[in-house]
């Protein structure tokens, strides 16, 4: 009798398990398809570059800004995102983006002009930092802590895929129905993700700050001038900006002085100079800049190597560039549970381990063994920059107060967003300089590759340093055992 008596209980137990199971998984798909729909905005426009200067009868130094224009609005805005989302609730900030990216991707396949599609496309980028920063935030408040890594790791993924899927989706798009074509799935992944988001995160009991009260806005207008410059400094030339790299970097600099200063004034700072003083969440950001430097050196100087060394067309330099995306992809996963499984510091180290020797068979492998080593070079270091963000982004998030998570997840976007500009800017200058002859398509096969090298010896020096900072940082039992998941 006593079974019979508990069973119904079982039952309900059960099923309230089951629920709970699926709202979680339902959960990550919203967080997920946010950072696929961002990632997706970035690179689907690529391959779109030259049917739009046909379309507008414009110079590839003015189309270039449909793809800055969204990234620079991202950088930019990324920070200021994540701290709205501690003001007013993550959720409703994400619903907010997703709202503005679906208007603004509509607005892309409507511009008549190309300066509306630019300004669209800046409105867009918006809509996605704002997509960038609010899932891992989420993400750390939905989820176990001992099932942190899993969901940073399938937040990496969706990002890898979004990166990868882009040029191919956006290239049969352009050629089946036009450049208009290309916005217009965004807008309604947008739509989708928005009623995931409705339907599976649950609203908070009540908003957390108000705007004229809360927000620092004279910071948030400096740190926008001093991002905005540091962008010009390392993309504007190929973009027809007016004026010197070194003056933007100039700007940069004194306007991240005068940020410093202001927000160690301000009683509601933008971002909290005494959470940066945490050497963990410092050495987090530095270390993500770091690994984001190294790996656009691949995107950037990897093609040159494939097309002027090796001697490949441009299908097949797309072919080879596709393992590192493929297998990024394939790594995101299986990264985040290893690193619940053994904990965020010590993953961190092996992470950023592996990069170090991928990033030292891409020097070498490729001059022995050609295509087949560039190949197994990527399959060695792709997964190890997974593993790296997953163990990151999951021991930054443990250290971050509760009020602060969006604010830190800016900055992980922040960090991230600046080494890869400065991957393209700094190693690019780098590779170019070694091979010492322009044009650049002049260089012999050897001096293209021992050019290539030598850069690929420098990213590996960059992550070894990186790597040294994660042995320092973790050398306390303490701390380690704090950010173990």
């Amino acid at each position: 009798m006593a079974n019979l008596t508990e069973a119904p209980e079982i039952d309900k137990r059960n099923a309230a398990m089951k629920t709970r199971t699926n709202h979680r998984w339902a959960t990550q798909a919203a967080l997920a398809g946010a950072m696929l729909l961002a990632s997706l905005g970035t690179s689907i426009t690529s391959v779109a570059l030259p049917t739009l200067s046909r379309a507008f009868s414009a110079s590839l130094s003015s189309i270039q800004w449909v793809v800055l224009a969204y990234l620079i609005a991202a950088t930019v805005a990324i920070v200021l995102a994540g701290r709205l989302g501690d003001m007013f609730g993550h959720r409703q900030v994400l619903l907010a983006g997703l709202t503005l990216f679906a208007i603004a991707s509509v607005a892309c396949a409507t511009a008549p002009t190309l300066g509306v599609l630019i300004a669209a496309r800046a409105a867009q980028g918006v809509g996605g930092a704002i997509l960038m920063a609010l899932p891992m935030s989420i993400a750390r408040d939905a989820v176990k802590e001992e099932q942190l890594g899993a969901a940073m790791g399938l937040l990496g993924t969706m990002s890898a895929v979004g990166t990868a899927l882009g040029p191919s989706l956006g290239g049969v798009l352009v050629a089946a129905l036009g450049w208009r074509a290309v916005f217009l799935p965004l807008a309604g992944i947008a739509v989708l993700v928005l009623g995931l988001v409705l339907l599976a995160i649950s609203p908070p009991a009540a908003r957390v700050g108000k705007v004229g009260a809360s927000l620092d806005w004279p910071g948030a207008a400096v740190l926008a001038l001093s991002l905005t410059a540091y962008s010009l400094a390392t993309a504007g030339g190929r973009a027809g900006v007016a004026g010197a790299a070194s003056l933007y970097l100039l700007i940069a600099v004194i306007g991240l002085a005068l940020f410093v200063r202001i927000e160690t004034r301000t009683s509601a700072p933008l971002v909290s100079v005494a959470m940066l003083r945490k050497r963990e969440i410092s050495a987090s950001l530095a270390m993500n800049g770091i690994a984001s430097t190294a790996m656009m050196s691949t995107l950037i100087v990897g093609p040159f190597f494939l097309a002027l060394g090796l001697h490949l067309n441009a299908a097949a330099v797309g072919l080879v560039m596709a393992v590192g995306p493929v297998t990024s992809a394939l790594a995101g996963i299986p990264a985040g549970r290893l690193t619940d499984l053994f904990g965020a510091p010590r993953m961190l180290v092996v992470g950023l381990a592996q990069m170090t020797i991928g990033l030292v068979s891409l020097a070498l492998l490729p001059l022995a063994f050609g295509i087949a080593g560039y190949a197994v070079a990527l399959v060695l270091l792709t997964p190890g920059y997974q593993l790296f963000l997953a163990a990151n982004n999951a021991s930054a998030m443990l250290f971050a107060p509760d009020q602060q998570r969006g604010m830190l997840s800016g900055l992980l976007g922040l960090s991230r967003n600046l080494g890869f500009m400065t991957g393209a800017s700094v190693m690019a200058t780098l590779f170019a300089g070694l091979v010492g002859i322009e044009p650049i398509a002049n260089a012999t096969a050897d001096g293209i590759g021992h050019a290539f090298a030598a850069t690929f010896v420098v990213a590996a020096g960059m992550t070894s340093v990186a790597l040294l900072l994660a042995v320092w940082i973790w050398a306390k039992p303490a701390a380690a055992k704090q950010a173990a998941t």
